[in-house]
């Protein structure tokens, strides 16, 4: 008789309390675990935010699990309250440990509300630069996923969609500042490296965009091309990474690429997910690359104005979760 394969083990941070975090990661939660049976899920938050998971469900899977972690003042859904700004970064901080010290598998975020942390004088940008200084990872890679149907565009069978960012959230004025050969260079090796290592694509195809119009036109529009881009991919190209580019931003996602291409990089967030968010409906997932932990998140935010309404759409958030024990099997898989 066969052993029972060991469980997979995620752990979900539940997000701003305010925000559509906490309902979204319970209901996900509760479909994923009825569709694979192989898994088992911690939700991390204040146990007052899961009056469904008491009230409504007696009986949840024992392999859905709740780890109270209390909140620093009452929550009113929709109302944003910077009391509550250390008790997101708290949830963080218990699923990152926990993920590096070998307690869980993976860790999924709901979204949380950067301008509450800041609002509350502490410096956030996001959760992937977050993250990466928890982890004590100089550089780490921000890539959307999402899977297009068989005859989207033409394709002639279902495809990943994969957009990673050089830069993240960073005002449009400081893109240009902020590139160099190096940090190119890097970016995509994380992303070829994590592509065979963490998706198991053995010899992942890249495509880079340019940073201005008409990938600056030879240098008529700009020079970031000719000097750090283009360079950055011959480089990679001599390490043995099949990447190509740098190819202008509204281009180079051309349908005919959509089935050759394991990921596109840009060089700043709204070049790569305008059109990413696009074609993909609210279903894509968001994973930060380089960090020694599996970490996935949605891709919306908190959607305030639907708050404790039960009527949000936990779509993003159940892909989330397939896309990180997919990636948790991947790993211990190619271990």
């Amino acid at each position: 008789m066969q052993p029972a394969p060991r469980l997979v083990k995620l752990v979900i941070t539940t997000g701003d309390p305010a925000g559509i975090g906490p309902e979204v990661s319970l209901a996900a939660a509760k479909d994923f675990l009825s569709e694979q049976p192989h898994a088992q899920i911690t939700l991390l938050g204040d146990v007052s935010l899961f009056k469904d998971f008491s009230e409504k469900n007696s009986n949840l899977p024992d392999r859905l699990k709740i780890e109270p972690i209390p909140l620093a003042a009452p929550v009113v859904p929709g109302v944003l309250n910077p009391a509550n700004a250390q008790y997101v970064l708290n949830l963080l901080d218990r699923a990152s440990d926990a993920c590096i010290q070998g307690e869980f598998d993976a860790m999924v975020t709901a979204p949380i509300q950067k301008s509450l942390i800041n609002s509350a004088g502490i410096s956030f940008t996001g959760h992937t630069e977050y993250l990466a200084k928890r982890c004590n990872t100089p550089h780490v890679v921000m890539m959307l996923c999402a899977t297009l149907p068989d005859g989207f565009l033409g394709i002639k069978s279902s495809k990943d969609l994969r957009v990673a960012l050089v830069s993240t959230h960073l005002p449009l004025r400081e893109v240009s500042a902020s590139l160099s050969y190096e940090l190119l260079l890097e970016t995509i090796q994380i992303v070829d490296h994590d592509l065979r290592s963490k998706f198991g694509v053995a010899k992942p195809v890249i495509r880079v965009a340019g940073l201005n119009p008409h990938a600056g036109e030879s240098g008529y529009l700009g020079r970031e091309e000719i000097d750090m881009i283009a360079p950055a991919i011959e480089a990679a190209k001599q390490q043995g990474i099949y990447v190509s580019g740098p190819y202008p931003g509204d281009t180079m996602f051309d349908a005919a690429a959509l089935e050759d291409v394991d990921a596109f990089i840009a060089m700043y967030h709204d070049q790569g997910l305008a059109p990413f968010k696009f074609v993909t409906f609210g279903g894509g997932v968001n994973i930060t690359l380089g960090l020694p932990i599996i970490r996935t998140s949605v891709d919306h935010g908190t959607a305030l104005d639907i708050a404790g309404k039960g009527i949000a759409d936990s779509g993003s958030m159940l892909e989330a979760i397939r896309l990180a024990y997919q990636l948790a099997l991947n790993k211990r898989n190619l271990s």
